[in-house]
């Protein structure tokens, strides 16, 4: 395991200081203080859903690029990314519920979307579709919600199926980290509070995302970038206005949230 201690490239905090208006931007959006009711949770996680779905595409995306996934198989890389990208798969796709029962992040969230009383047709409806052969880009054509919404998942399948590692990479680790504010979890305590029985499964998601995306992941996700990037300045331009750009389409997510 790499000591936490070891030197971080220079391109890291010139990568971070350009994306950092954009990162303000985005945990200063008004969504997370406008959810003060249980309609306004489920009209947030009605959107949010498909941020969770699409986020295994991209990392699944990685772990095709970063990891050998074909046989026979090869060493590929280094180890330290492989193991990264390989733990965080581990998580997301098998993690555990409340009742220790073995569950993928999405599978949760759809639980606590149904809990909640949210609806999952659209969501369901895009899996149908996909499951069904429609390709992904007219599945999502196909999607009866806003604009917005739309945008952020073209977005993704772009840099999926057209972006080098270095920037899909650096748009996994910059322009999809899940920001928690502070104030959104003290919202969402009130709604437990009030609501206990239809919050209990979005409450432990939430939780468990904040305890899975520790520091470990992080230091580990900067050294992926790190080495995929190199001494390289395009490279790293490249990478910085990827993950500019994924932020700011978070916004125009949230705005779907609050119009």
């Amino acid at each position: 395991m790499p000591s936490s201690k070891q030197h971080m490239h220079k391109g890291i905090q010139i990568l971070k200081t350009a994306i950092e208006p954009s990162r303000a931007e985005l945990l200063q959006h008004p969504v997370y203080h406008q959810i003060q009711t249980l309609a306004q949770l489920q009209k947030f996680a009605e959107v949010h859903v498909f941020a969770v779905w699409d986020f295994m595409s991209l990392l699944k995306s990685l772990q095709q690029k970063l990891t050998c996934v074909q046989t026979p198989w090869v060493p590929v890389g280094s180890a330290n990314t492989r193991y990264l990208i390989n733990e965080i798969v581990l998580g997301e796709e098998s993690d555990v519920d409340e009742f220790d029962n073995r569950i993928s992040h999405f599978e949760l969230y759809q639980q606590a979307m149904r809990q909640m009383g949210a609806s999952t047709n659209a969501i369901e409806g895009l899996m149908h579709a996909l499951q069904s052969g429609i390709s992904i880009e007219a599945a999502i054509q196909q999607l009866n919600c806003a604009d917005s919404v739309k945008d952020f998942l073209i977005f993704t399948f772009k840099i999926v199926n057209h972006a080098p590692a270095h920037v899909q990479a650096a748009v996994f680790t910059f322009g999809r980290e899940d920001l928690i504010p502070d104030m959104f979890t003290r919202l969402l305590e009130k709604l437990v509070a009030e609501s206990p029985e239809k919050v209990s499964i979005f409450k432990y998601y939430i939780e468990r995302h904040i305890e899975v995306d520790g520091g470990h992941h992080s230091h580990l996700a900067l050294e992926m970038v790190s080495e995929l990037c190199g001494d390289d300045p395009v490279k790293w331009e490249e990478a910085a206005k990827a993950s500019i750009e994924a932020l700011q389409i978070r916004v125009r997510l949230w705005d779907a949230v609050t119009a």
